[in-house]
């Protein structure tokens, strides 16, 4: 069951949220899949075992089931047994689907291709398909904003080394404090697999969660859709354009860091945060 890569992943999804669990919206938008397709899925996990329905009015939310919670961090804890080949199609008909009028199929599909091969160099095995689409996705998403005459939404983009620590707890927490005010968007010059899983377990210490987020590749579109872009240690690959403001963070790396260290990195960069997030609403636009 939860070795179909979609269904682990909205397993984990639903692991990551607050108590009262996910609704299907949530769940389609964040892995960019049609709310058709996740309920599918969901129907299918209910069938299972593994997740429990609560009605709210017409919103139904799902969770883990509390006597599946064991086999459920079982499941999605480890690689499936045989490797399923993903259904690309499918994965592009879904954003074909988003992205009417916008972005036509063969566009589309050279987005989820060549997101696909930027994801499978970093080593994501299981999960590649969701986060194929949700790469994809983001990258669509980038061009759209950068090819529109107006936008009044700042966005910002995060650069460390591995896209698996401080950018992560950057992100994170501006997200947080921000909500929909402000784009956020996160890459790594050498990217892991991975977010590491004291930058998880920091972050739930101040009541952020990570969810869905994964380490993504630096690209040329993450640069040129974004207002401004904060790079912490990965040296000069991140590329320059005009019209951006750039900020270089001097941070310690966290990575094999003990958690007392990454509380430290992580007040820093809070503190850090949310003085780029006054900044951001008080000075003119830098494009």
């Amino acid at each position: 069951m939860a070795a179909d890569p979609t269904r682990a992943r909205i397993l984990q999804l639903i692991q990551a949220a607050p108590e009262r669990g996910m609704l299907v919206g949530k769940l389609a938008e964040t892995l960019a899949l049609r709310q058709p397709t996740v309920s599918h899925h969901m129907a299918a996990l209910h069938d299972e075992g593994l997740v429990v329905r609560e009605r709210d009015g017409r919103r139904v939310w799902y969770s883990i089931h509390p006597d599946q919670q064991e086999r459920v961090a079982a499941l999605v804890g480890a690689a499936p047994t045989a490797a399923v080949e993903p259904d690309w199609d499918r994965v592009i008909d879904d954003l074909a689907d988003r992205y009417r009028g916008v972005f036509n199929r063969e566009t589309i599909a050279r987005y989820v291709t060549d997101s696909h091969d930027l994801l499978e160099q970093q080593g994501v095995t299981h999960l590649l398909a969701s986060r194929t689409a949700a790469f994809a996705s983001t990258r669509l998403d980038d061009i759209a904003r950068s090819s529109a005459d107006v936008d009044t939404v700042p966005s910002v983009l995060f650069v460390c080394v591995q896209n698996a620590g401080r950018s992560q707890l950057a992100a994170g927490i501006l997200r947080q404090l921000a909500g929909d005010r402000v784009i956020v968007r996160t890459a790594g010059s050498a990217p892991a697999a991975e977010v590491r899983p004291t930058i998880v377990t920091a972050l739930d210490e101040i009541g952020v969660s990570v969810g869905a987020e994964f380490p993504k590749p630096l690209t040329d579109g993450a640069v040129k859709s974004a207002d401004v872009v904060v790079t912490m240690g990965c040296g000069d690959a991140c590329p320059v354009y005009p019209g951006r403001r750039y900020l270089d963070w001097d941070l310690d790396d966290p990575v094999d860091q003990p958690l007392a260290t990454v509380r430290r990195i992580r007040d820093d960069i809070d503190n850090r945060v949310r003085h780029l997030l006054v900044e951001l609403f008080t000075q003119p636009s830098p494009i």
